[in-house]
């Protein structure tokens, strides 16, 4: 369960995040977080967040964002918001360490899915979060937070209804709980 000042870490591509607030600091209205990028982090997959808006200011460093398929590059001030439904990624391109403070609103379980990615990108540098079948029970579970923008939701949501059951079946969950400890 994320807490203030709880860090978690994703070793595989060198990003950290310490929550500031949680949803349960501030009756759910916002999740607040610094997050920071080792230099030439990778690009995540272009997503949007269907209920969520996003606020960012760059602390330090550069971040570079690909926004509706345009790049934009953020220096040390700058800020940005992100409404819902946007799709954007974004990333550390340059050769120093990036840190942001980054502003989820409403909170919805947004701590709950970065807690279960991280975890599971630590344990064994990831090997379970390639899996398609732990994919589709995280994109179930979270679609209210989080959804990639292609294939599109529906074709998604067909995909990975079918793939729950055989997920189940070799042990994969959508959360475990020591990822929440």
């Amino acid at each position: 369960m994320a807490y203030k000042n709880k860090m978690i870490t994703n070793p595989v591509v060198g990003q950290h995040i310490k929550f500031l607030q949680t949803a349960s600091d501030t009756e759910g209205k916002m999740l607040e977080m610094e997050a920071s990028y080792q230099p030439y982090s990778k690009e995540p997959p272009p997503h949007y967040h269907p209920y969520q808006e996003e606020d960012f200011i760059i602390i330090k460093g550069q971040m570079t964002v690909r926004l509706d398929g345009k790049i934009l590059l953020l220096n040390e001030n700058d800020t940005l918001h992100i409404p819902s439904n946007t799709i954007h990624s974004m990333w550390n391109n340059s050769s120093s360490t990036a840190v942001i403070n980054w502003k989820v609103r409403p909170a919805l379980t947004t701590e709950f899915f970065l807690e279960t990615v991280m975890g599971l990108v630590s344990d064994k540098k990831g090997r379970r979060m390639r899996s398609l079948l732990q994919r589709s029970l995280l994109a179930n579970k979270y679609s209210r937070v989080f959804r990639l923008s292609k294939p599109s939701f529906f074709v998604q949501k067909v995909l990975f209804i079918i793939l729950t059951p055989f997920a189940w079946m070799f042990g994969y969950r959508a959360t475990y709980k020591k990822y929440f400890d």
